[in-house]
């Protein structure tokens, strides 16, 4: 299961949420990699209104289980209504809001725009500025490839809006926590039946 998805709700649920908007988390989760399985969890926030802002899912090191990143925005009692509905999934097996962690976080977007002979030099220097990299080139568009933290990927997309966006895509937002600490450690043996998988809830109100 390696794919990655993005949740944008805008039912009145959501628009009281945002009204609320508080502190930004990352929210980890170690899913067992099972057919359906992000599924549930994207059916699980669309169905409640959560007003998610990113929602990533990959496979990690271990074949057995996929990585879920969420970045959700609100207070303390929104971020625990949306932990407590997360382990419900049986599927669930650790979660881990790692917010007030050390953690590296990236977001990759492909971003396609137009372009002229005659000003083809002003964007490759905004993408060297960004450290991006240009992977394709037509007669009259340009495809950017730029990753990196959120903040500078929407920089970007302000600095060449002006030339005409064409098309965009975005993996999400993925995290992992600096130094030799893993959210695998001490997780339920993903080898185990689904009814088996005991899910284990961490977060920042913990730490």
């Amino acid at each position: 299961m390696a794919s990655s998805t993005g949740i944008d709700t805008s039912n009145p649920s959501t628009r009281e949420a945002s009204q609320t908007r508080g502190m930004r988390h990352v929210l980890s989760a170690l899913v067992q990699n099972r057919p359906g399985v992000l599924a549930h969890v994207s059916g699980m926030f669309a169905s409640r209104g959560y007003n998610i802002d990113s929602l990533a899912v990959g496979e990690t090191e271990n074949p057995l289980l996929s990585r879920i990143t969420v970045v959700v925005m609100g207070d303390d009692r929104y971020l625990e209504q949306v932990r407590k509905q997360l382990e419900k999934i049986v599927t669930v097996v650790k979660v881990h809001d790692i917010s007030k962690e050390d953690y590296v976080e990236r977001d990759l977007m492909l971003i396609k725009i137009k372009a002229t002979p005659a000003n083809r030099m002003e964007i490759q220097s905004l993408v060297q500025i960004f450290r991006g990299r240009i992977v394709d080139v037509s007669l009259e568009e340009v495809m950017i490839e730029i990753s990196g933290q959120e903040k500078k990927v929407e920089a970007f997309i302000e600095a060449v809006r002006g030339y005409g966006i064409l098309e965009m895509a975005r993996t999400g937002r993925i995290a992992l926590v600096r130094g030799c600490r893993s959210i695998e450690e001490n997780a339920p043996d993903a080898s185990s039946p689904v009814e088996d998988a005991e899910p284990m809830v961490h977060g920042h109100s913990e730490l």
